[in-house]
C-alpha cells in the first residue's frame, strides 16, 4: 500500500444518456433510469480509484459552503478517505452534465464556479504531503503552486494535461515541466511518437504516457529511451467513457510506484479503465486489487 497525494477538482456530476450525437431537439424527454447524479471530478475520480486499488489517500480540493460540498464529503467518507483536506472555500461547488450516447461518445458542459481564481493553503498541502510517497498533481490552478514544493521534496509527481496540441501550450507548460510521469491524450497529435520525443526533449520527464482511446495507450520511459504500444482491452460492454483517463493514471501510479515496471503497470491499468468504462458515472465502476490481478491472469495479457 503505498501513501498517495491528490491535488484535483471535486464536483457535482449529472450524466445523460442520449440517443445519438448531435441531440435533436425537444421540449422534454423522457429518459428512465438515463439520468443520474454522483460526486465526481479528476481529483475525486483518481483518489476513489486509488483507495479501490488499496492506498492510503490524502485529496486535497476545494468545495463551496452548501449541500453539494456535504455529499462530495459523504461520498468520499465511503471510500475511507479524510475529507479535512477539502476546504470550503469556493462561492458554490463545481457541478458538470455529461451527455453520453450508446457508443461511448461524450459531450461535457463543466461550470468551475470560482475554482480556477482561488487559491488553496499552501500550510495544509506541505504538511501533508511530508508523510506520501507520491503526488498526483491534477492540472487546476490551485495544484500549479504545489508543483515547485512538490519537485523540491524529490518525490514523484504525476500530472495529466489531457488535450494539448502544441508544448508551449500556456495553461499546462508547468505541470509538463514539473511532471515525472506525464499523461495526456492523442487527440490533436498527427504523429504521438514524434509528439512525445518533443515532449522529453523540452521536459526530461521519466515516463510518458499516451492515451489513445480504442488503440490503447503509448508508453514511453526515459530510461531505456523505449517506446511501448499497449493495446486497448475490452472486458464488457462500453456505458459512458468519462473518467477512462483518470482510471488508466491511477492504475498505473498505483502499480508503479508500488514497484511494477511501467509496461506491467500499464496493462494492468488499461485493464482497469476498460472495466471501469462499463458504469455511468466517472466516479464508479473501479476494480479491486485483487478482482483486477485475478481478471489479468485470466486474459493471460502477461507478456
Amino acid at each position: 500500500m503505498s501513501k498517495i497525494l491528490v491535488s484535483g477538482l471535486t464536483n457535482i456530476e449529472v450524466t445523460v444518456a442520449v440517443d445519438k450525437f448531435p441531440v435533436e431537439y425537444r421540449a422534454i424527454d423522457y429518459s428512465f433510469f438515463g439520468v443520474n447524479s454522483a460526486p465526481s471530478g479528476v481529483g475525486l475520480n483518481i483518489s476513489a480509484a486509488l483507495s479501490t486499488l488499496g492506498d492510503s489517500v490524502t485529496l486535497l480540493s476545494l468545495c463551496g459552503s452548501d449541500i453539494q460540498g456535504e455529499n462530495i464529503k459523504n461520498y468520499l467518507s465511503q471510500y475511507g478517505i479524510n475529507t479535512s483536506c477539502i476546504l470550503p472555500r469556493l462561492k458554490a461547488t463545481p457541478q458538470s452534465v455529461v451527455l453520453y450516447d450508446k457508443n461511448g461518445k461524450r459531450n461535457i458542459f463543466c461550470d468551475l464556479k470560482d475554482a480556477q481564481e482561488t487559491e488553496y493553503d499552501m500550510s495544509v498541502f506541505e504538511r501533508e504531503a511530508k508523510n506520501c510517497d507520491a503526488m498526483c498533481l491534477c492540472n487546476i490552478n490551485f495544484s500549479r503552486k504545489m508543483l515547485p514544493v512538490a519537485k523540491s521534496m524529490n518525490k514523484p509527481i504525476i500530472s495529466d494535461v489531457h488535450v494539448i496540441s502544441c508544448l508551449d501550450d500556456e495553461y499546462n507548460y508547468d505541470f509538463m515541466m514539473y511532471a515525472d510521469i506525464l499523461f495526456l491524450s492523442n487527440e490533436n497529435i498527427s504523429n504521438p511518437r514524434y509528439f512525445i520525443r518533443d515532449i522529453e526533449k523540452a521536459f526530461g520527464n521519466s515516463v510518458i504516457i499516451m492515451g489513445m482511446g480504442s488503440q490503447g495507450s503509448l508508453l514511453y520511459t526515459k530510461s531505456t529511451d523505449t517506446f511501448y504500444e499497449i493495446p486497448a482491452v475490452r472486458t464488457r460492454k462500453v456505458v459512458n467513457t468519462v473518467g477512462a483517463g483518470d482510471a488508466l493514471l491511477s492504475a498505473f501510479t498505483h502499480f508503479y510506484i508500488g514497484g511494477y515496471s511501467a509496461q506491467d503497470a500499464l496493462r494492468l491499468a488499461s485493464l482497469f479503465a476498460s472495466y471501469k468504462i462499463g458504469d455511468k458515472s466517472a466516479s464508479g465502476g473501479f476494480l479491486t486489487e485483487q478482482k483486477l490481478l485475478e481478471y489479468y491472469t485470466e486474459l493471460n495479457m502477461e507478456q
